[in-house]
């Protein structure tokens, strides 16, 4: 259903009203930032915020999530909202007077923003319940940063917490300094890639580095395995369905007159589609495996498996770009030309009901957008100026999908 202008105005102004709020939620959230699937501090935030809320509250058994469930005013559907809670171990070097006051751990990919914005848009919709056909979920998530969060909400039934109407839709925002502030960048179909980890451990055989004839060297063969596994890339995958393998750690031995025993290749492959997953996925245990076994020498492949790919449904990813026109202006509105290679568990929910991932753009307007520090840096910083559009923008997919 097309997006009614009054009702976007309406939302946006309330959300621009409730700012205040939103920010003064964020910067709580942003000093005291947490890791993983136990953010005890996040989650107790959330449950305040949320208390004098008409929302049925549920907490996880498995993570510290939050599930809150509003009722419209008639029966309908039921329609889901997700915002990511957890932080990065990352040191904070930004600046702020809100700064991370936890060593080593900083809100470094926006997820504070994501929650404050989300339970800025249940008091918009909480305001607003009587008009809605059907439910809202909202979705409080942690572990999203290769933790698998939202597969353990997966399993302890998200979906069916209204069992009477199953979630039927979902839609996520997530803020990024690569786009302009206040701006909505979607698109249909892959939206963010694959990840998985791998490592290739050489066996060899030590011993002194001057007679190296008398070893077995490991480090040579790693090396030859790395340089090996970019030629595959570059030489066997279509770039109209492409893969990214980066090799970000290796490691061998301990000193320089010493030939060791083993020599570690640990990595990632990212990809856009299940087919280049899974080739991928072989094509890099067969060249870490055979370049070894050329040197005599055992290659010993072992995968993580990580986020699958995350697929925007084309009808609702049409929806958002829509809605964003109407409720941002058609210059805030952008249909992204190529997906990103980013990996996001959201992909989870988007596997089991039609939604769509939209980014926020909340780059500061006086940084260049060639050196704006990015999602995941120390000193990234994202505009504020910009949560009311996130806010509306939650709200009014929500209102459009239970118009009823």
């Amino acid at each position: 259903m097309p997006a009614d202008a009054s009702v976007a105005a309406d939302l946006l102004a309330a959300a621009r009203a409730d700012a205040d709020r939103t920010v003064e939620l964020r910067r709580a959230l942003h000093r005291t930032p947490e890791i993983g699937l136990q953010l005890p501090r996040t989650q107790a935030l959330v449950l305040e915020a949320l208390a004098d809320l008409p929302i049925e509250v549920t907490t996880g058994t498995s993570t510290t999530s939050v599930v809150g469930v509003l009722r419209g005013g008639r029966p309908g559907p039921t329609y889901l909202l997700r915002g990511d809670m957890d932080a990065l171990p990352v040191a904070e070097d930004t600046g702020l007077d809100f700064g991370s006051e936890n060593p080593g751990v900083m809100h470094a990919c926006g997820h504070d923003t994501h929650v404050a914005m989300l339970v800025g848009a249940a008091r918009l919709l909480a305001e607003r319940r009587d008009t809605l056909a059907g439910q809202v979920v909202f979705m409080f998530q942690p572990g999203e940063e290769g933790h698998h969060g939202a597969r353990f909400m997966l399993e302890e039934g998200l979906l069916d917490v209204v069992p009477e109407a199953p979630v039927s839709g979902a839609f996520a925002v997530h803020i990024s300094t690569m786009f302009p502030t206040g701006t909505i960048n979607v698109r249909p179909g892959s939206m963010m890639a694959s990840a998985d980890q791998f490592t290739i451990t050489v066996h060899g055989r030590g011993g002194h580095a001057s007679t190296p004839h008398m070893s077995a060297d490991p480090v040579p063969v790693a090396a030859e395995i790395i340089l090996a596994l970019q030629s595959m890339v570059t030489r066997r995958v279509d770039v109209f369905d492409p893969a990214v393998v980066t090799v970000g750690h290796l490691e061998a031995g301990r000193t320089d007159n010493i030939i060791p025993e083993t020599a570690l290749v640990h990595g990632t492959i990212r990809t856009l589609s299940p087919e280049r997953r899974a080739d991928m996925v072989a094509s890099v245990q067969r060249v870490g495996e055979h370049v070894a076994a050329a040197h005599e020498l055992r290659g010993e492949f072992v995968r993580v498996e990580g986020y699958p790919v995350t697929v925007n449904d084309a009808e609702v990813a049409a929806q958002v770009t829509e809605a964003a026109a109407v409720l941002l202006g058609a210059d805030a509105s952008a249909v992204m030309p190529q997906p990103l290679m980013g990996a996001e568990d959201f992909s989870y929910v988007l596997e089991q009901v039609p939604g769509a991932m939209a980014f926020l753009g909340a780059r500061l307007p006086e940084l260049d957008p060639a050196t704006a520090p990015g999602n995941h840096s120390n000193l990234v910083v994202f505009d504020e100026a910009a949560f009311p559009a996130g806010v509306a923008m939650y709200a009014l997919m929500a209102v459009q999908a239970l118009a009823g």
